[in-house]
This record gives C-alpha cells, structure tokens and sequence, in this order.
C-alpha cells in the first residue's frame, strides 16, 4: 500500500493509498489524532469504487454472493485526483476509466463544521457503445484496520441494525471472525453482503454499519441515504477488512442499468465516519449530519408537543370527538392536534382498505373539514391530518385505475389490501395534487402525517430491470414530497411507514420528523427510542406515550419518561384521566420544555445490560444526552423486570454537575460522586428524567 495522498478533512485523514503505479486505488479513513498509530498494512489495495458492467468476468469464487472485485473493477485505470473547494466544503475527486470508456468518478465530500463525509460516484459512458451496469457502489473503504499490519483476529467487530416491526434499532454486534471473515490460509476472497429490498429501507436493517477496532478504541461508521433496495458488503482478501455499499445489485435488487452514449448516473449518497471511541461515537458523527439538510418550519424549533388522536377513537374521527377533544387539551401546552386515520371512510371501508380516492366522509363530516377544525385553532393547536397517498386500498375507486398503478410482470403489484400509484405517471401527479395539496390548503392544515404501510418488493416495470424501476418509482416519490413543501412551505411533514420503516437519510430530510415504531403502548417504547438514537437525530424522532385510565401515576412516568428520549407525542384516553394522572402529565411537558434544547442538540450515550427480550424486558438502561456545549445534561433512566435492575450507573464528563430538574411519579434517590450519578429505581417498569447543569 502506497499513499497517493492524504487529506486533513476536520478531525479525519482521507487516505488514498495505491498497489504501485497501475494499481486499484483505495481510501482508508484515520482519526487525525491517531494517524502516529498507523502501521504499514501488508494488504491488497480495496477499489474505492465497486462496479460491475454485464459482459466483464465475474469473481471468481464468490458469484451469487457478491459483484465485488470483477474485472470491471481489475481493469479500472487512474486518471486523475482533484480537489474542489466552494462554500464551506472541500471535495475530493477522484477520476477513474473503464476499458469500456465510461468515466468513473468518486466524489468524497468535507463540510468544514462536520464531522462525517459524504461519498457518492458518478458514471458518464463516454465510450462507443451501450453499456449495462449491475454493481454501483456509493463508497468503498479499505485497509481494516491500518493501526495493525495484520489481520488482528479477535479485534474488528462488526455491529448493524436490525429492524423489525415495533422493535426497531436492536444492536447487534458479530466478531468478523464469527461471521466468516476472517483470512484463510490462502488469498480467497471472504465475503458478506446484507441489506433491504423494496420501498421499505429500514425493513431487516437499517441501512447503517458500524466496524469497531476494539483494540485500537476506533469506530469506522457508515449510512446509506436512499429510500429502496440498498446493500452493504464486507469482504477479506487478505490481512486487510473492506467495506463498501450503495444500491442492491443484480442479485439481491435485481437491478440493472442500461447507460447511452453520453448517459450518465449518480448514485446515492453514503455518509462516511470514523471515531474515536465506539458505536455511540460514530453514530453522532454520522447523524449529525443530519443537521445539514435540515430545513423545518419555524413553528419546529422549540420542538413543540404533539397530540395524534388515533389511540383515543381508533380510526374515527368525528367533528364531535375533535371538538371534545380540543377543548380538553386547551391550555396543556401541545401544540399540534393530528387526525389520524379514517376521516375519508365510505360505506363498507376501513380505513386501512378505504383510502386512495381522498373524498372527505360527508356522513360524518357533514359540515365539511374546516368547520370540524374550529375548535382546534379556537384551543390555540395546529391542526394535522393523516395520508397514506402513495397507496390505494382495494376497497377504493382509486383500486381499479390500473394504468396508472405500479405494474410488474404487466399486471398491478398488490399487496395485501394495497396497491401502489405510479409517480412517474403525470396523471398520477396532478391527481394528488388537486386531491391532497388543495385539500390541505384548503382547510388551512398546518401538519401532515405521511405513513406508508407496505412495500413493493424487489421493483416494477418501467425501466431496463425491476430495480431500476423501483429506483426511479421512489426518485418520483420523493420529488412529490418536494412539491408539497413548495407549494406548502410552512407545512410541518411527519414521515411515518408503518412505524419506523423509513427512518433513512433521504425521507428524514424530506420531513420535519419520523414515528420512531409503531410501538405505542408496550413496555418496549424506551428500549426502541434508545435504539433508534443511533440513526435518527432525537428532534426528528416522535415517540408516543399512550394515556390509559388504568394507568398509575408508575406507569404514566414510565411511558412519558420515554418520549424525553425524542419528540413528545401524547394519545388515548384524555377524556377519562384524573386530575392526580392529569398531574403527572403536565409535569411530564413541563420537563420536556425544559429538556428540549438538549433534545435538540447533543450527544447521546446508551449505558446499561444488553436487553435480550423487548416483549419481557429485564435489568435497565440510562440515555446520557449531553448538551453541545457540555453545560447541561439530559438523563433519561428506566428499570425494567428482573433482580438486577435497582441501580443505575451512568458515568458524567468531567466536572462538577447539580441535579437542577427531575421527572418521576415519586422522588427518586440520586447521587452524584466522583463523575458518576447513581440513581436507585426500587420498582420495576419505572422511569425517570433528570436535568443536569455545571455546578458554578
């Protein structure tokens, strides 16, 4: 490994190193602090670009289980590095060439107030003739670790995020050498490849990686920004770990692309860190990032409370309930009042079945919307309403308009009782214009929710290959989205997918936030909203805390203590609660209040025993969010069953802290010595919500 260059980009060295003068280029990425600890890797050069042209040989010993490193890849030539600069960012280019003549270019990208990198690759065919791409990667990092010149057996572990429906998140951290990875006696290729194929990304995994060199105290971190089939692969040819990813290729996403003289294509961004410390370190870095592309109403920025009223009529909206509603929540300090579901219902329908025609229920709105909506605005709250406008349900009109319906094999892609409008069609377009934007416009809504409560699968017709279809379906998805905050600026945009099966980079930046999980009443809500801390900045992560009457004033804090975790968001029985669980309520906001400017900015770390069951949780965990400017401290403590849970430890930075808030349904023991807080929980499913400040 040669180094062709290294950039200083803030704390982190962008490394290119090359195997002699006609060798693949790589790029390795090093703390700056710890580049003195780099050794000489003996290890093959890792492209910095994974591509795949049909036609070039495969590679060999690993066809069906990855593209990588075919010959595309071998005969890839370098032409040139350049350095771009211009409003506050750095970008690094690097010029490869296929013997096919298409034009390779790798893009890595530096904000100076950031800490992750952006990565993504063009290809311009310059060549003479049609070329067909089945492998594009958006990053691609070698040398694995560089603070060791071998393979350190025992030290690389990898750790993803699975997901699944209400249990979203989960951390699951696999030695390499346990799943396969580690070098064999001789040079063949080890690999794994994992990802997600459909319109849901974050279904199995969230499209985010993390490789830790425990020896070494470092965190390499990765996140795919794209709303379809992505893919991230792990490979071992010699003493060296490679990690790269981007779009699912031919064979997991069943995607191809055909290219045209002259036609070029740019994959998806991938978000690019490396830490010192572990997972939690990283993943700041990464979704800090997220802080770059946000751009929210100004209503967001005190990350006002929510109130969304399905948990309390299930599905039936009535200009009676709302008002009944409206007028209990006066004066509570919530800001946003949405209508879920079931407000378009015809005869015969439910809501899951009903909507994709958006004709408002007259027999139960018989006065229209706006009326209905008065008392909202008259109780001071901005009122919201529920759409689900990228599916149809089999029971609507909306069901049998074929043509414009996302095909495959030649016939409508159905799914349970869904079926899916084609964003490519104009007709398509212009129809939810006039059925969703003049709707909300209207009736004066202020904030939409946008769920989404099933997937396409692996493509559609449309394009050369059913992943390309799907690619280019979710492209058009996402430029409707952009429409509605053109013509709608002010509008607040809640991203929900059954739960949190869009919580990706590119729908986080279309919206002013995300439902964390469907998880709405279970004891595994702050178990969840801990997890999904990690991918998802806590202003843009909505967590519900469901209000039963049966409720204690124990089981109230437990579920509100969770929701200081992310954005508040309150349902269910309102109507019924006591003045005493009223109480606990009010506390609860007023805490929040006072924990959002943390909420909004900081660093979280998770502390605590591994969770094993969400259902049947045991032992505790505590979230420490530390305010930017270390002044303040967010801690968020829940003890689960189990003999192993009363005391919670959480370590503190340096310096001296005083408890300055507290939210519990009791007093809670609190010590705070030698930077360490210990609180001590004597029930079981308990929470708590402390307020640190920097003693004077």
């Amino acid at each position: 490994m040669e180094i062709l260059k290294d950039y200083v980009l803030g704390d982190t060295i962008a490394r290119y190193v090359r195997a002699g003068s006609g060798g693949a280029v790589g790029l390795v990425l090093v703390p700056a602090a710890l580049e003195d600890r780099t050794v000489d890797k003996t290890s093959t050069v890792d492209s910095l670009v994974q591509l795949k042209i049909v036609g070039d040989t495969y590679p060999g010993g690993s066809a069906g289980r990855s593209l990588r490193n075919g010959s595309t890849v071998a005969r890839l030539t370098f032409e040139s590095q350049r350095e771009e600069t211009g409003d506050g960012h750095v970008t690094v280019v690097t010029a490869l060439r296929t013997p096919q003549g298409c034009l390779v270019e790798h893009h890595l990208r530096w904000h100076s107030d950031e800490s992750a990198l952006d990565s993504f690759v063009t290809v311009r065919n310059e060549g003479s003739e049609a070329v067909t791409l089945e492998l594009l990667s958006s990053f691609s990092l070698t040398g694995m670790t560089p603070f060791s010149p071998g393979d350190t057996p025992g030290d690389l572990v990898l750790h993803r995020l699975r997901s699944a429906w209400s249990g979203e998140g989960r951390l699951v951290s696999d030695h390499i050498h346990d799943l396969g990875l580690e070098p064999a006696w001789a040079r063949w290729d080890h690999c794994l490849r994992f990802g997600q194929v459909g319109s849901w990304p974050v279904h199995g995994y969230f499209p985010t990686a993390f490789v830790e060199d425990v020896g070494a105290g470092v965190c390499w971190g990765v996140q795919i920004a794209h709303p379809a089939s992505w893919q991230i692969e792990l490979g071992t040819l010699d003493a060296a770990l490679n990690l790269s990813g981007g779009l699912a290729d031919r064979e997991l996403g069943h995607w191809t692309k055909t290219l045209a003289v002259g036609e070029g294509l740019q994959t998806p961004v991938a978000y690019l860190t490396v830490a010192q410390g572990g997972v939690d370190d990283a993943a700041h870095r990464l979704t800090a990032r997220h802080q770059r592309f946000l751009d929210v109403p100004v209503v967001e920025e005190d990350l006002p409370v929510i109130f969304n009223e399905y948990c309390t009529t299930w599905g039936s909206p009535t200009p009676a309930n709302l008002r009944a509603i409206a007028e209990r929540l006066a004066g509570k300090g919530i800001e946003y009042l949405v209508i879920d579901s079931g407000w378009y219902k015809a005869e015969g329908t439910q809501w899951y079945d009903g909507h994709g025609d958006w004709v408002l229920d007259r027999r139960t709105f018989p006065d229209g919307m706006a009326s209905a909506l008065d008392p909202v605005r008259a109780a001071g709250m901005i009122p919201g309403i529920w759409f689900e406008f990228e599916t149809v349900g089999s029971k609507a009109t909306a069901f049998t308009l074929t043509d414009h319906l996302v095909g495959r094999d030649g016939v409508p892609v159905t799914t349970g009782d869904r079926r899916f409008w084609d964003f490519r069609d104009p007709f398509v377009v212009e129809y939810l214009k006039e059925r969703v934007i003049d709707f909300l416009r209207t009736n004066g809504f202020g904030y939409l929710k946008v769920d989404y409560n099933n997937s396409i699968g692996i493509g559609c017709d449309g394009a050369e290959s059913l992943g390309e279809g799907l690619r280019q379906q979710m492209a058009a998805v996402q430029d409707f989205f952009r429409l509605l905050r053109a013509e709608m600026p002010d509008l607040v945009i809640e991203n929900c997918a059954s739960g949190g099966h869009r919580l990706e980079p590119s729908m986080l930046a279309l919206s002013s936030m995300s439902s964390f999980s469907d998880a709405h009443e279970c004891l595994e809500i702050p178990i969840v909203a801990a997890n999904v801390q990690r991918a998802v900045l806590p202003r843009q992560s909505q967590i519900w805390a469901v209000l039963r009457t049966e409720d204690s004033a124990q089981r109230l804090a437990y579920s509100l203590a969770a929701t200081m975790l992310g954005r508040m968001c309150l349902s269910g029985d309102i109507h019924e609660l006591t003045e005493k669980q009223w109480a606990v309520v009010s506390q609860a906001i007023a805490f929040y209040r006072t924990a959002a400017p943390v909420i909004k900015n900081g660093i979280s770390h998770r502390f605590g025993p591994k969770v094993d069951s969400y259902r049947h949780p045991e032992g505790w965990q505590a979230v420490r969010r530390v305010s930017d400017d270390g002044a303040q401290i967010l801690v968020v403590g829940h003890r689960f069953g189990g003999v192993d849970g009363t005391r919670l430890e959480v370590p503190l930075p340096p310096g001296r802290y005083e408890v300055t808030e507290a939210f519990s349904h009791r007093e809670t023991s609190v010590e705070l010595t030698d930077g360490l807080l210990t609180l001590d929980l004597d029930e079981e499913f308990s929470g708590v919500a402390l307020m640190l400040a920097r003693a004077s």
